[in-house]
């Protein structure tokens, strides 16, 4: 999925500030040297703005001392079910969960295979293998990072039971196509939006195209909690009902056991501060759009910015195998598909120069991330696949190009333009 469930680095990790370039020098910004720090993600300041009011939630919950399931998580599943377009909603206990349980929910079996992307976290495959099920792994658009629809009529065979399409960065997988595909095939989709909470396609949101949706609430994204927590959107009253059933140990009533399930429930801690937070969505949505629209602009001024080139549109397997250099001196910036609502849940360029761009941004105090620097189809845990570098040479090379930059709401111009500025020194770099 991606349910990027790692911890961000703090901003201290970076060593002290350089001299801001002479030519990134707009009248109105602060000397180099007076230029705030930028950590990848301040969740500080995001809480210190709804301090009371989730403080207010947590005292609600320890004064009922209902801590597992119960009203709050029920009056969360209602209100993320409507704000997704979906008639029901699951609270499970971690994004990776929502996974999990959703194959469980189908019956997937030792062998069936599940058709997926090889550009994501960890959890999207991992959750595929844990069953005993196949992930095969299907390239991505190198335009938006999500699974090529082209791509994925080919890999099906006999034992294909799902596609797992990912809404990579808080953008949707092109959705029509794969659930034509699907229809054809008479296979299941199940929505990996784990970063993509109110993201849109064609004026649907994420997790109600499919016949699941699964979303994480980790406190890195759009909608994070204080610690794990998920969901599962559905339309299908059958599969909502098996999936309640699931995450309780496949007991109803208590102690008389329909299915093997597990323990994927979501706490009632989790639902109320998230309940608080959900009201807010939309305008931290918006926020990071407005940051995002600041950073096209500062990256254009700067001269620092390139149309995705031939190589990218024409697809990465245009590329020589292993060659994975775009024009230097420039970046490209996120593609924003048509049809779309892009939440951005990160903010990811990708440059020839990356090594040089890392070290100019960790030298000025400012975080950044790989998302994510090794495809699964070459992680070591899959090596019994037998797929190899080259394979497939878009998720390879969107993973040696590729940086995330800040882009929470919270961040103020002149963190942004600090950021630019160091980009521009790391490209520039002789």
């Amino acid at each position: 999925m991606t349910t990027n469930e790692s911890q961000v680095p703090p901003a201290s990790e970076a060593s002290p500030s350089h001299l801001q370039p002479s030519h990134l020098q707009p009248s109105h910004l602060q000397p180099s040297h007076l230029q705030p720090s930028v950590p990848l993600l301040d969740l500080k300041a995001q809480y210190t703005a709804i301090r009371d009011e989730i403080r207010a939630a947590i005292d609600r919950v320890a004064d009922a001392q209902q801590f597992i399931l119960g009203p709050e998580v029920e009056a969360l599943e209602r209100e993320v079910a409507a704000y997704s377009g979906c008639a029901y909603g699951i609270g499970v206990s971690s994004g990776t969960d929502a996974l999990l349980v959703a194959l469980m929910a189908i019956d997937i079996r030792p062998g069936d295979e599940v058709i997926t992307t090889p550009y994501t976290f960890f959890a999207t495959a991992g959750s595929i293998a844990r069953l005993g099920a196949v992930p095969v792994f299907v390239d991505i658009d190198p335009l938006t990072f999500n699974i090529d629809p082209t791509a994925i009529e080919a890999r099906i065979t006999p034992r294909t039971r799902v596609i797992m399409p990912v809404h990579l960065y808080g953008q949707m997988a092109d959705m029509d196509p794969i659930m034509d595909i699907a229809q054809r095939h008479g296979l299941v989709v199940i929505e990996d939006a784990a970063q993509a909470i109110g993201s849109e396609y064609k004026g649907r949101r994420a997790g109600s195209i499919g016949h699941m949706g699964c979303f994480s609430f980790f406190p890195s994204k759009n909608l994070g909690g204080f610690g794990d927590g998920g969901m599962v959107t559905t339309n299908d009253a059958a599969l909502a009902e098996r999936i309640r059933l699931l995450r309780g140990h496949g007991a109803h009533p208590k102690y008389y056991h329909k299915l093997i399930g597990g323990n994927f429930r979501l706490d009632a801690l989790q639902a109320a501060v998230l309940r608080v937070k959900l009201k807010y969505l939309d305008d931290w949505t918006a926020g990071r759009q407005r940051n995002a629209a600041t950073y096209r602009r500062l990256f254009a001024e700067a001269g620092l910015t390139i149309d995705p080139p031939s190589c990218l549109t024409a697809g990465c397997h245009a590329r020589n195998k292993g060659d994975c250099t775009l024009p230097p001196g420039r970046v490209v910036l996120p593609v924003e598909a048509p049809d779309r609502r892009h939440i951005y849940n990160q903010f990811v360029i990708r440059m020839a120069q990356r090594d040089r761009v890392m070290a100019a941004l960790k030298a000025r105090q400012i975080g950044h991330e790989i998302y994510y620097p090794v495809p699964l189809h070459l992680q070591e845990c899959f090596a019994y696949l037998g797929q190899r570098p080259g394979d497939l040479p878009a998720s390879e090379c969107a993973a040696a190009e590729t940086l995330a930059l800040p882009i929470y709401p919270e961040l103020t111009d002149a963190m942004l333009a600090a950021v630019v500025e160091a980009v521009a020194a790391g490209v520039r770099e002789a």
